[in-house]
């Protein structure tokens, strides 16, 4: 794994097809294009989750993981509520991060400490099973609507559960406006 990638105080940071470097001044923009930096991630550098599966609950409220999300998260997740209903699977290493990060968030901000309180009162920590399955609370599952048939997404460095038919409304409601972006979302990066 590249040395702190992700974490706080990190030097670079992976974003899109361009590096961010923690400079003396703060973050600026790498020149750097990913396939040149790839090849400097080495073993164990946190993968990308990618694309769309389509998994069924079973009666015990277990989901298969995705064969090709399996290996990164067969350390450890937690499973959390996100937004839009649905479900966050980060990989335990990942969380960690997002732990440290809301850490720095001021005790006195009324936004932040709602935030954490739902985010982590709503987390279940688990290690997949030889098949990878993983046990979702009744408490999460409610919370995401799942009943049988789920959509598992790959969400950059997490995970997302959705109940299928939540999913394909989100979908078709923000295709449109994906298809129609005619300015910067992310300056320097599109």
């Amino acid at each position: 794994m590249l040395p702190g990638w992700g974490e706080v105080g990190r030097k670079w940071v992976k974003s899109g097809k361009r590096w961010l470097k923690k400079g003396k001044s703060g973050v600026k923009w790498g020149f750097e294009r990913a396939r040149k930096s790839a090849a400097n991630l080495g073993k164990g550098a946190l993968k990308m989750f990618l694309g769309t599966h389509e998994p069924r609950l079973d009666d015990k409220g277990r989901l298969i993981l995705p064969a090709k999300f399996r290996e990164e998260l067969a350390a450890g997740l937690v499973i959390t509520k996100g937004q839009e209903r649905c479900l966050y699977v980060f990989p335990s290493n990942e969380f960690s991060v997002i732990t440290e990060t809301l850490k720095q968030a001021p005790v006195t901000a009324k936004s932040a400490r709602d935030y954490s309180r739902v985010m982590f009162a709503g987390a279940h920590d688990e290690i997949p099973d030889r098949q990878g399955r993983v046990t979702i609370p009744q408490s999460l599952r409610t919370y995401a609507g799942l009943e049988k048939e789920c959509v598992v997404i790959g969400a950059n460095t997490r995970v997302e559960i959705w109940d299928a038919t939540a999913w394909n409304e989100y979908l078709t409601d923000r295709e449109k406006s994906f298809a129609d972006v005619s300015e910067e979302v992310f300056p320097g990066l599109f």
